[in-house]
């Protein structure tokens, strides 16, 4: 069904923070595709985890600009803001790593996941044209729940921040309700499950999996390997985001998820059995701190009021995935040669082990 002209997002320009992450990169392909007459500006600091590499198809596209900055300097998004005169925005810039949160240290989450989101919802609150503007969050603020609950988190769960990536996560979120609440800012915060797809920096569980089985390494599980994950295809993530923008009610919530919940052994096993190969393959290695038990998502608010729900079935959709690393070797390469360390679950725990005697 074709959107409604009040629905569109032709002929808007949408500023996107940390466009150039996963989620970032693969919304604005989706963007540009859609809406041949929407103008997207990414801003992005370029981290380790910011990769243009992802958006080379579109460089050149007249819709598209990339402007270097980043959101925790105030004097960045104040700049972006008066040149670009956006009428959207949507804010995936981050620091999403837990063990870096843990192992490396939580500064850099605090000025980006906290202070930075203060500096983009002043620029919203001063603009005074801003229509929307979304906060790309996480269920992890939630904390955790127990493997054997039947519960799922809904947008009016408590916050029980167990790590510091959670914590600042949680923190912007409630300077987006402040904000609203105070100064009726137009903001939608969202709070999604574990997204897999192509175009995600190799930290992350699937595609961490996939390259070390390209190298022919073991998989490393923490602890039993039985923590459980709601899984979503980024597209369909994207998808629902599309909807937040254009019909999400200002100062609402909204929980986005698959029902896809999966441990994290499950998922190992599944890239195996991708390799054709078994379980020697697996190794497990002590637990890291704060590690969540089980996330489930109650996402029937963002299906009731916005009329969306996920497409992808999830075993073909994992397995495309695994398919586009596979047939991606450059972009691996790229990345490899870009970030120097490449197993940061292991060389992380590794540090950590190290540091505490263990």
């Amino acid at each position: 069904m074709a959107q409604k002209a009040s629905e569109t997002l032709n002929d808007t320009t949408i500023l996107v923070c940390g466009g150039a992450g996963f989620i970032g990169s693969n919304f604005i392909h989706y963007i540009l595709e859609k809406y041949p007459r929407a103008r997207i500006v990414n801003l992005d600091k370029l981290t380790y985890s910011g990769n243009l590499d992802n958006l080379r198809d579109i460089a050149r596209d007249r819709r598209y600009k990339f402007v270097k900055g980043d959101i925790a300097e105030a004097g960045d998004v104040a700049r972006v803001f008066a040149r670009y005169k956006p009428s959207h925005v949507i804010n995936f810039a981050a620091e999403t790593h837990v063990d870096r949160s843990i192992h490396v240290g939580s500064l850099e989450f605090i000025r980006t996941n906290v202070q930075g989101v203060f500096n983009i919802l002043e620029a919203v609150k001063n603009s005074g044209r801003i229509k929307k503007y979304v906060q790309v969050s996480t269920d992890e603020v939630f904390g955790s729940l127990p493997l054997n609950s039947k519960n799922k988190f809904r947008e009016d769960t408590a916050f029980a921040a167990n790590v510091p990536y959670s914590a600042t996560k949680a923190g912007g979120d409630l300077l987006c309700r402040a904000y609203h609440t105070t100064w009726k800012v137009p903001v939608v915060v969202t709070h999604c499950s574990n997204n897999y797809g192509p175009y995600q920096y190799p930290e992350k569980l699937i595609p961490f999996f996939t390259v070390r089985m390209l190298e022919g390494k073991k998989l490393p599980l923490y602890g039993d390997g039985r923590n459980v994950r709601d899984w979503i295809h980024v597209l369909d993530h994207c998808a629902a985001l599309e909807l937040c923008l254009t019909k999400g009610g200002p100062g609402e919530v909204y929980n986005i998820g698959a029902d896809n919940e999966l441990s994290n052994k499950e998922i190992a096993l599944l890239v195996l059995k991708e390799f054709g190969r078994d379980q020697s393959w697996l190794t497990y290695v002590p637990d890291r701190p704060g590690h969540d038990r089980r996330y489930a998502i109650d996402f029937g608010k963002i299906r009731r009021e916005l009329g969306w729900r996920p497409k992808r079935e999830f075993k073909q959709a994992f397995r495309g995935t695994i398919k586009w690393y596979k047939e991606n070797p450059d972009w691996i390469k790229r990345v490899q040669k870009k970030t120097g360390v490449f197993n940061p679950h292991i060389d992380l725990w590794e540090a950590h082990r190290i540091k505490n005697k263990l």
